[in-house]
């Protein structure tokens, strides 16, 4: 059987080494029928872009051009007419995959290292140059240029290339904002940005030896103003129906893969796992998770141990309450609605709206419908993505899984001291450690007089709860295989703050009712907390799932403190 490609992204070695291809060929009749002369494709990491890069490679360069052409042999493109444009051009291809440090003076040597390595491919050029040119090639090569030489070095090697062939070049450049991702992370966005305005700039605006210019990234980056100049300039992200299918891997690709491979019979858990992405009009898989799978076959979360996930950090560390809000409707798989913009804007500090619109460009997201109102509807794809969430979500809040284990022990095990203490633990914990009931500490003492004098204290209470609630109710989903966390559901006369339902019915049920303090009696709270349970007969609804025991739960929550009973 033919070798699984996983992380082989050069086209001619999956060629000539006999690996699975997946034959995305007509992406390059797509790219030649295409008017634009400069075209940007975003995609999230691992969706192919760096193979279908290479493959543009080998196909369009004008060295080795008849050794090429073999590589295209019953593939798509060879009954293309467009074959004859099979070895025309010389190219230029630069990856900038790997441009990560901690500074902006280091992240620019390694600039400066890829160009002085890309140099040396075309060292033949040198045989043509005047001592002028060659002085330059040789301190560009040797990386003894500075950073103005270095901003013009892809403009200056596509006139060499032009001269000595007598022809117009196709620039490639393969992961274009990893530079700038790394440099938000790092802290040296600003300088980062400047640099590659002019070093993308100089050769894709203001170049006369121009063919074609071709980029990939996951996102298209507002302030770069890389592009703002360019009169024949296209961007194609996961909005657009065109290139819907040259990125990833559609169904029908899958269910050939998995039949070649004789484990076909996993299909329907394969499209759980890893399908639900929405590119355009296509139905997408993930095609880094299918070849894990092919090669591993074992259903588990491959993509997301990938990269830093720097991005799902940023949010989960720095939201508030809305944040937490959304959060809850992702981790109940329900679409939020939020608006896509054709460039991320990136600053001193995101906003929660344009982290989520990040989370859809980099796949952590997906579409699933279009408002009137302009806004997208997004949702989380697969159970891959639903899982890291989760994992990252308990990660970052709660420090790891050990409060997770104690409190699923607890519940099964019946042990409501062991119950509220880890309940105590967490709410201590995350106090001291984050920012979620920042806000509401701050206004505790000033809070407690304007309610205790307010008609609406109640409805207020309420509302300053919250923090508290999702804070639970995060903690609660990491138990999805043992219980079904409901929030604020309704259930008898009203609405229950949690109803924990167990996946085994045999198992104990859970009605959590919580309360802030407002009086100096917080023990006379937490009894009509469990009082209103009655009241309002929230248990029907455990009884209707056919629970035998329901265990009702009352929480008060006063600063930091927590007070707790129970009826069992």
């Amino acid at each position: 059987m033919k070798k699984v490609p996983i992380a082989v992204e050069d086209f001619k070695e999956i060629i000539e080494q006999d690996y699975y291809y997946v034959d995305k060929t007509k992406f390059i009749e797509d790219i030649l029928n295409d008017g634009a002369k400069v075209k940007l494709f975003c995609r999230p990491r691992r969706f192919g872009k760096t193979l279908n890069m290479s493959t543009l490679k080998y196909f369009f360069d004008i060295k080795n051009k008849d050794e090429n052409r073999k590589l295209f042999n019953s593939l798509y493109i060879e009954n293309s007419p467009l074959i004859d444009e099979q070895g025309k051009y010389p190219v230029i291809f630069l990856s900038m995959k790997g441009i990560s440090s901690t500074n902006f003076e280091d992240a620019l040597d390694k600039i400066k290292d890829k160009i002085s390595n890309l140099y040396i491919n075309y060292s033949f050029l040198m045989e043509v140059l005047n001592e002028f040119e060659i002085d330059k090639f040789r301190d560009i090569a040797k990386g003894n240029n500075n950073t103005a030489q270095l901003e013009s070095s892809l403009l200056f090697l596509s006139k060499l290339l032009y001269n000595y062939y007598n022809q117009k070049v196709v620039v490639l450049i393969d992961e274009y904002d990893s530079p700038i991702m790394n440099a938000y992370e790092k802290g040296y966005y600003n300088e980062m940005r400047d640099f590659l305005k002019a070093f993308y700039g100089d050769v894709l605006k203001t170049n006369d030896y121009l063919q074609m210019g071709v980029l990939t990234g996951i996102i298209r980056v507002a302030q770069a103003g890389i592009f703002s100049d360019l009169n024949n300039f296209i961007s194609y992200t996961t909005l657009n129906d065109e290139y819907s299918d040259s990125f990833g891997l559609v169904e029908d690709e899958v269910k050939a893969m998995l039949d070649y491979y004789k484990i076909g019979y996993e299909m329907l858990e394969v499209k759980k796992w890893y399908d639900g992405y929405s590119f355009g009009k296509d139905d997408i898989y993930n095609p880094w998770s299918i070849l894990n799978f092919v090669q591993f076959k074992v259903l588990k979360s491959y993509w997301i141990n990938t990269s830093s996930n720097f991005m799902i950090r940023e949010l989960l560390e720095h939201t508030g309450e809305e944040g937490l809000k959304t959060l809850e409707k992702i981790f109940n798989q329900e679409e939020i609605a939020v608006r896509i913009t054709e460039n991320v804007r990136f600053g001193n500090n995101l906003s929660a709206s344009e982290v989520w619109e990040l989370m859809l460009y980099s796949g952590y997201l997906t579409i699933n419908g279009k408002l009137d109102d302009g806004r997208y509807l997004v949702r989380i794809p697969n159970m891959e993505i639903m899982n890291f969430f989760k994992d990252e979500f308990l990660t970052i809040v709660f420090g790891n899984y050990d409060k997770v284990d104690r409190l699923r022990d607890a519940l099964r095990d019946k042990n409501i001291e062991q119950l509220n203490k880890s309940i105590e633990e967490l709410v201590l914990y995350t106090m001291s450690s984050h920012d979620i009931t920042k806000e509401v500490q701050d206004l505790d003492k000033n809070l407690r007089l304007y309610l205790n004098n307010h008609s609406r204290s109640k409805e207020l209470l309420d509302y300053w709860k919250n923090p508290y609630h999702m804070l639970l109710l995060g903690f609660f989903y990491a138990l999805d295989g043992y219980y079904l966390p409901k929030s604020n559901m309704e259930a008898g006369y009203g609405r229950a703050d949690i109803i924990l339902f167990p996946k085994d019915k045999t198992k104990a049920g859970y009605i959590l009712e919580l309360k802030r303090a407002y009086t100096k009696n917080p023990e006379k709270e937490v009894e009509k907390a469990l009082q209103q349970i009655d009241e309002n007969k929230y248990y029907v609804e455990l009884e209707r799932y056919g629970v035998k025991e329901i265990i009702k739960l009352g929480y008060v929550f006063d600063g930091k403190k927590v007070i707790a009973s129970y009826v069992q």
